[in-house]
């Protein structure tokens, strides 16, 4: 294998990664990205063999965190009633994301973040995520999910789980700031009910009923709780 300088990795090398990373972050659900996945992985794997991981690790956590920045930013100029939406498609697309992005760097994975930095890529790339975008927004989030929770058809269910699934994958412990609302989504988060409890869920699902119908469900489409 031919020597790859510090110059070469800079000026070739790194190059075509960051066009692969550019396109991985900003495609849609079931776009074409037209890059050689085999061309990307064979980059890394000759960059980790020349001892240039410390650079290429440091390169891709500043590329993503720029993007997540401007991420960041598009989503705190969204209007209220696009939030929601836009935060789900934000989380989405990244988590798409890595899907690729991580199997591509495994080389450097194995054989620079897990045994000189003892972590994983793919929770470094998470925790980006979180520190960069969630946690920014999670507070303006969270009363806006409250509110679409208690307005039937505000958004679609599939949207509601994604967001809650995601926020619970990204920080556990945020299940503290809507209990109801995650334990609707997250299996077993809550203690199990008491009998004193169970009246005040009977109270909750007769009040959603009483919306259905006011929103032009029959009492015979409606579900028997």
């Amino acid at each position: 294998m031919n020597v790859i300088t510090i110059e070469d990795y800079k000026s070739t090398y790194w190059p075509k990664l960051d066009s692969a990373i550019d396109q991985l972050l900003t495609q849609s659900p079931g776009d074409y990205i037209p890059i050689s996945y085999e061309q990307i992985y064979s980059c890394v794997y000759k960059c980790v063999c020349q001892q240039h991981s410390e650079q290429m690790y440091s390169d891709l956590i500043k590329k993503i965190t720029n993007h997540l920045e401007r991420v960041s930013k598009e989503l705190q100029a969204s209007p209220p009633d696009l939030y929601i939406e836009r935060f789900n498609v934000a989380l989405g697309q990244y988590m798409g994301a890595l899907q690729s992005i991580v199997p591509l760097f495994i080389y450097m994975n194995k054989f620079y973040i897990e045994t000189k930095l003892n972590r994983d890529l793919k929770d470094d790339l998470i925790k980006l995520f979180t520190e960069h975008v969630a946690e920014k927004h999670i507070y303006n989030l969270m009363p806006l999910l409250l509110e679409a929770q208690s307005t039937p058809f505000q958004i679609t269910p599939s949207t509601m789980a994604n967001i809650v699934k995601g926020l619970y994958t990204l920080r556990p412990e945020w299940v503290q700031m809507a209990p109801a609302l995650f334990s609707k989504f997250i299996p077993n988060i809550l203690p199990p009910a008491v009998e004193s409890e169970l009246q005040e869920y009977a109270a909750q699902d007769q009040k959603l009923q009483r919306e259905l119908m006011q929103n032009g469900f029959t009492s015979s489409c409606l579900p028997v709780f």
